[in-house]
């Protein structure tokens, strides 16, 4: 009989325990349901802001070279040609400190032989340079790039580039437009949530996109950002994706 009592004891033991376990893991379960419809609680919006902007610097270069079977006299051409475009942009209204002549690159062409390799004879010296304008006097250097080959009527053989157009208080207005980007991230939370029936809370976590500084009326668009130079005209749009909480 003791033992039989044994045996019931230890089965009303056992029985204790697997309850606890049982309530135990539906507590954990519970926890868990609760936690994965808090996650729920948050909401993900993308807001952007744009704004028009103009260029308040232009960057130019144009470039000049020489030829001559020698050398001496290669360095004799460029430099003429050199001091033809110092007097051609100082008559143009530049300073001498506003425009840069760069060092002198040499490039050694050799004859070609019948079956069209290079030889070790050379054929001549070629030596260019080129000249640079930063300024803020947009319209100015802007003709300029584009009459410079002018140069070419005084035996300068001259090739102007593309200027280049950029915004030097870019810096400032990122924190403007992020700022802006940020508040119409806001609005489209709000809209979304009071749709369905809940209210707007907290910031929770904001992440900065990258930047698309395009020509006007462009619709381009890069997962790295665009930064035009080409266009004195541009449209800068700033994109954050933010997450705030709601709540019933």
């Amino acid at each position: 009989m003791d033992e039989m009592n044994k045996r019931s004891v230890s089965n009303i033991i056992v029985a204790v325990i697997l309850v606890i376990g049982v309530i135990g893991a539906a507590l954990i379960l519970t926890n868990g349901i609760v936690q994965i419809k808090a996650s729920k609680t948050n909401i993900v919006v993308t807001g952007s802001a744009k704004q028009q902007i103009t260029s308040d610097l232009i960057v130019w270069t144009g470039s000049f070279n020489a030829q001559s079977e020698k050398l001496q006299d290669a360095y004799s051409m460029l430099e003429d040609s050199r001091n033809k475009v110092s007097d051609y942009l100082i008559s143009k209204g530049i300073g001498k400190d506003e425009f840069v002549f760069s060092s002198i690159s040499t490039m050694i062409n050799y004859v070609m032989n019948d079956y069209g390799n290079n030889t070790n004879k050379i054929d001549n010296y070629d030596l260019s340079q080129t000249v640079t304008i930063s300024s803020s006097e947009i319209d100015k250097i802007t003709e300029i790039s584009r009459n410079a080959t002018e140069l070419l009527n005084v035996g300068v053989a001259f090739q102007s580039n593309q200027p280049q157009y950029f915004y030097t208080k870019l810096a400032d207005l990122k924190v403007t437009m992020l700022a802006e980007a940020t508040k119409d991230a806001r609005k489209r939370a709000e809209m979304i949530a009071e749709n369905a029936g809940n209210k707007l809370g907290d910031l929770k976590y904001a992440d900065m996109g990258v930047m698309q500084i395009t020509p006007l009326y462009s619709n381009e668009v890069d997962d790295y950002g665009i930064n035009d130079t080409s266009s004195l005209e541009k449209e800068i749009t700033a994109v954050v994706h933010c997450q705030f909480e709601i709540s019933k």
